[in-house]
């Protein structure tokens, strides 16, 4: 049960804290790169930035998002059953691999956005 709710209101908090925090970095951060004149069309940090903030987004969309609801459709299963069961498990494992690399990527960004390389 308790694997179950949480895995439910992981998915929960992502749609209401993450999908926000996207926006929310993203508008102020183009329209700030926009006033320091940096272009989103030469290659620079900005841009390095973005691209990497983008990859994390579409992890996010394209596998992290399935793999939740995948998550929450199994965790009801082994409720029932009241057990993990396999499928479960191997969907975690594979949510946590991608978790970490979609978290790693903003993270890379926030530090080229902090040391500015001359790229």
């Amino acid at each position: 049960m308790t694997i179950h709710l949480t895995v439910k209101n992981i998915m929960l908090a992502d749609y209401v804290f993450t999908v926000p925090g996207i926006l929310l970095l993203l508008i102020p951060g183009h329209m700030m790169a926009f006033q320091l004149g940096y272009s989103l069309l030469e290659w620079n940090w900005v841009t390095a930035s973005l691209i990497l903030f983008s990859l994390s987004g579409l992890l996010w969309l394209a596998i992290l998002l399935p793999l939740q609801r995948r998550m929450i459709r199994y965790s009801e299963e082994s409720l029932r059953l009241g057990e993990q069961t396999a499928a479960y498990r191997q969907v975690s494992r594979k949510w946590d691999i991608y978790g970490t690399i979609g978290t790693i990527l903003p993270l890379i960004s926030l530090i080229l956005m902090i040391w500015k390389p001359g790229m």
